[in-house]
């Protein structure tokens, strides 16, 4: 092969290389550009998803339990049979903070109630008011009288999505505790008792822990255990439970709480579609 053929056939094969090589590189930016493209609409995507969930999560009823009572507070969750157990059914709670959890999105009903003075010892847990069965969780055990009661029949009567509540003292009370909702509408009060019932509990309902402190005050049913006060057998019913001396004790105190079987009217109240239904301990 001659000079000037060589040289041709050499500027012919680097012309193709080159030709090639552009072609990767063309091959290469175009990845790059759709990866760059792609990343936006994937992040958008999920960006949507995500606020898609957090509008469903803010429009849902939640339950937020607070604890502003210069002590340890376990509260303490039961259902009613047929409805599962909330946050295992218990937990500890410091003072000054407070937990959040949802409700089933369904109909849900149960109580909460504050357990106080638990502790561990000897690898074993227990409370000195409020004790369910000597369970951190308590994962749908009922709790130890004398106790105050937060009840609650969240989600019925349909359409209108009504959330219902009360403060009991029929079986007694051991802490102050408060039901306060938010953005309902209707009937929505805070209801509950703010005072501390242990200064002013008469001696004969007083509770007390094996050091003498009053720890709980009982109800008349719990102290005296008669039919007439337990609202039992032929006293089960409206016309023969009443009020007694005992129990307008309690209501006296704390007029906005529920203080026997058949405390009438009913103190339960009907607030519809509520954001929020907050417990709080020493209100």
């Amino acid at each position: 092969m001659d000079k000037d053929a060589l040289m041709h056939s050499s500027i012919h094969i680097y012309t193709s290389q080159s030709h090639v090589h552009l072609q990767a590189t063309q091959y290469q930016k175009h990845k790059y550009t759709m990866a760059k493209t792609s990343l936006p609409l994937a992040a958008s995507f999920l960006l949507l998803l995500i606020s898609s969930a957090a509008a469903a999560e803010a429009g849902r009823l939640f339950l937020t339990v607070v604890n502003h009572c210069p002590f340890t507070v376990w509260p303490a969750i039961q259902p009613n049979a047929g409805h599962p157990v909330l946050e295992k059914g218990g937990f500890a709670l410091p003072t000054n903070t407070h937990r959040s959890f949802f409700p089933p999105s369904t109909h849900w009903s149960g109580r909460i109630w504050g357990r106080t003075g638990c502790s561990h010892y000897n690898g074993k847990f227990s409370c000195v008011t409020g004790d369910c069965g000597h369970r951190l969780e308590c994962n749908g055990l009922g709790g130890a009288t004398p106790a105050s009661l937060a009840q609650f029949d969240l989600h019925h009567g349909g359409h209108q999505d009504l959330s219902s509540y009360g403060v009991s003292l029929v079986d007694g009370f051991n802490v102050p505790m408060t039901v306060t909702p938010h953005e309902g509408r209707g009937v929505c009060p805070v209801v509950g008792c703010r005072e501390d019932l242990l200064k002013t509990c008469p001696a004969h309902l007083q509770l007390r822990s094996h050091g003498g402190h009053v720890v709980a005050c009982k109800s008349g049913c719990e102290a005296f255990r008669t039919d007439e006060l337990c609202c039992r057998n032929h006293y089960n019913s409206p016309q023969t439970c009443r009020a007694s001396s005992h129990s307008l004790f309690f209501k006296h105190a704390c007029p906005s709480t529920m203080t026997f079987a058949h405390d009438s009217p009913s103190l339960m109240h009907d607030c519809s579609s509520p954001r929020e239904l907050k417990v709080i301990f020493c209100h």
